[in-house]
């Protein structure tokens, strides 16, 4: 065996030097170390199958056995470019029992994040590059290989609010919901969503019923439905107004049951879900009288003083029209005058609500108009709040009280002469019912607009 020993070997000419030639391999000496070639190649693998958590050290790849429970194994502390560790599931068991890379304070793939083997039989090399990117998986064709790494959604559109990890967008008015890319189930692709339409104006004439709450549909929580599946596009949104409060035409403009040309409050759209406008009040005066319209949700009876026809009752519109599942909204409730006067009988039933039905006006002298029907309560946006309330009955007569709007936007009816209250913006509240047209002079109250809210993980 010959033995040379120089400081330095260089070339003699040109620009390579070659050690060794066809099929010799160049080994360093046991205790030698090397500087200037790097790592990024190869490893020497210690075939001893770890059980135990530990620290690597560079240079090293490692068998882990996690048969009897999940282990970690820290890379090493303070490395330099070109330190190499790698780590192989020894027993096909990761699936079971995961293996967790420990990042020991640099980063992994320029995330802050520990790497966890999670799929059978995985392996993978990793080569520290800088402070920036840390640690770099190599030697797999891809990360999900080894560990499904969660994605996210990525939107924009409407107003944008955050609450924990997940990202809220609000539409007030028309606008459009843009998904720019789609995630996973680990991280998040399907949203939630609350799709609020308009709610429906009060009805006009003496002691006009009140406007039902716009159509209520909503997603959140969906523990059942795991929300709506989304795809990197474009979504139209649509927001619906209130319905207009009308004044009392001279005769009688609408038969029962057939929406109100503008008092019907207008649909909100976002994707396959549309919440229907709610429905108007019904009419309550002389000839004019009538049933509460349909709609998301329905309007209240409107009061009755039809000469020599008492103990006749003006039914409340239905809700849920159409229907859905689960029901958008409720029936509003009756008008029950059973007496031709308007001196103590005609009063509106109340617009349904989105949470309960529209309470029925009472049915002696001195009692009183119906209530709005409750709203629900969300916390889609990260606190509860109350939306689609129905509104109140108006009340013809002084001596008796109109019905109050609804908790969630519903407004209150009027008691005497003059209009119904106008509902609040973007709560899809129903409109408040005339008292006393006095000669066709005053209007029902406006419905509310509504709202729609999109919330998904964005973290």
């Amino acid at each position: 065996m010959s033995k040379i020993e120089v400081d330095t070997i260089d070339k003699q000419s040109g620009s390579t030097l070659t050690l060794g030639g066809s099929g010799t391999a160049v080994t360093l000496g046991a205790g030698a170390t090397q500087s200037g070639f790097g790592r990024s190649g190869s490893v020497n693998w210690d075939t001893t199958a770890k059980t135990a958590g530990f620290t690597g050290v560079s240079g090293n790849g490692y068998f882990i056995n996690t048969t009897s429970g999940a282990l970690t194994v820290n890379l090493p502390a303070s490395p330099s470019s070109g330190d190499i560790m790698a780590v192989a599931d020894y027993a096909g068991t990761a699936a079971t029992n995961a293996i967790t890379i420990g990042r020991n304070s640099s980063n992994i793939n320029g995330a802050t994040n520990d790497l966890n083997i999670t799929e059978n039989n995985s392996s993978i090399i990793l080569v520290y590059v800088d402070g920036t990117q840390g640690w770099k998986g190599t030697e797999t064709a891809n990360l999900s290989d080894i560990e499904l790494q969660p994605e996210y959604i990525v939107a924009s559109g409407g107003t944008i609010t955050e609450s924990g990890d997940f990202k809220i967008h609000t539409f007030t008015g028309p606008g459009t919901f843009t998904v720019c890319s789609v995630g996973n189930a680990l991280g998040s692709s399907t949203v939630d969503s609350l799709v609020l339409a308009g709610g429906g104006a009060g009805g006009p004439g003496q002691g006009g019923g009140g406007g039902g709450a716009g159509g209520y549909r909503e997603s959140f929580p969906n523990p059942a439905t795991g929300g709506l599946t989304v795809c990197a596009q474009d979504y139209p949104i649509t927001v619906g107004a209130g319905g207009a409060g009308q004044t009392r035409p001279p005769s009688s403009p609408y038969a029962p049951g057939v929406p109100g040309p503008a008092g019907k409050g207008a649909d909100s759209v976002f994707s396959t879900i549309t919440s229907t406008g709610g429905g108007m009040g019904g009419l309550g005066a002389g000839n004019c009288q009538g049933a509460g319209f349909p709609g998301g949700s329905g309007g209240g009876g409107g009061g009755r003083s039809t000469p020599g026809n008492p103990g006749v009752a003006n039914p409340g519109g239905s809700g849920n029209t159409p229907p859905v599942s689960p029901p958008q909204g409720n029936p509003g409730g009756a008008s029950n005058n059973l007496a031709p006067s308007c001196t103590a009988y005609d009063n509106g039933g109340g617009g349904g609500g989105a949470g309960g039905t529209g309470p029925n006006s009472g049915t002696g002298p001195g009692t009183n108009a119906g209530p709005g029907g409750i709203g629900a309560t969300s916390s889609i946006t990260g606190s509860p709040v109350v939306r689609g309330g129905g509104g109140g009955g108006g009340a013809c007569n002084p001596g008796t009280l109109a019905g109050t709007g609804g908790p969630g936007g519903g407004a209150n009816g009027k008691v005497g002469v003059g209009s119904g209250s106008d509902a609040p913006v973007n709560l899809g509240g129903g409109g408040g019912g005339n008292g006393s047209d006095s000669g066709q002079g005053a209007r029902a109250g406006n419905g509310g607009s509504g709202i729609v809210i999109i919330r998904y993980k964005f973290q």
